[in-house]
């Protein structure tokens, strides 16, 4: 059975709830996947975390389940436009970085990606390594590409590109800023710029939504 939310809900990382791991927008799909420890998976994403108990009151059983929309290539890139406004509008309130967050008005990386793209239909995974996997790989980049940065190993955070070399994200204290910004994908940028470009691992672009696999 799925249910749909009818609040902002937090999703954590254990069932102590102590950190957060996601956040489930109005609207969103949820399946429980185990009553003690309430545990529950987003349909959109496949991205499970615990609930707490008291917020079962905020779900609501859904009329049907949920059906992922299916988008060719072009119809993303004609999206594009309103998925960068989307970032840029975020970065215009008074905002935070916020580990886990979806929900404006604080996201961290990876949740404003899926967010500024869910706001038009599309959907993407939910962490900046599982864009990355899910994305087209791109040398030639062009606005709405994203760009990502970590390790050798493993992306760790991500950025939507605007064009002319620059990139929106949302970025912690420890790498010099908290919040929503511009940053420049360039060696010769600012330091901010600079220690993330030192981090960079490539771009991809959306060519599908998400589909679902539950």
């Amino acid at each position: 059975m799925q249910y749909r939310t009818i609040a902002n809900l937090n999703l954590y990382d254990s069932p102590d709830l102590n950190r957060l791991a996601t956040q489930a927008a109005v609207g969103r799909y949820l399946k429980i996947l185990s009553d003690e420890p309430l545990r529950v998976m987003t349909c959109e994403d496949d991205y499970p975390g615990y609930l707490d108990p008291q917020d079962l009151k905020y779900l609501e059983k859904a009329e049907e389940p949920y059906q992922a929309a299916v988008w060719t290539e072009e119809g993303i890139r004609d999206r594009l436009p309103e998925v960068i406004a989307f970032t840029q509008a975020a970065m215009s309130v008074p905002n935070e970085y916020l580990w886990g967050g979806t929900v404006a008005p604080n996201y961290d990386c990876s949740g404003l990606m899926q967010a500024a793209f869910a706001s038009v239909g599309i959907r993407l995974p939910r962490d900046a390594y599982q864009q990355e996997a899910f994305l087209q790989p791109v040398k030639v980049l062009i606005p709405g590409d994203l760009v990502f940065f970590g390790t050798p190993e493993k992306a760790t955070h991500v950025g939507l590109y605007l064009g002319d070399n620059f990139y929106i994200h949302s970025s912690g204290k420890e790498m010099g800023r908290n919040g929503i910004g511009i940053d420049q994908l360039s060696a010769d940028g600012d330091r901010v710029s600079r220690d993330y470009f030192a981090l960079y691992r490539g771009a991809g672009r959306a060519i599908e939504s998400y589909i679902s696999s539950t």
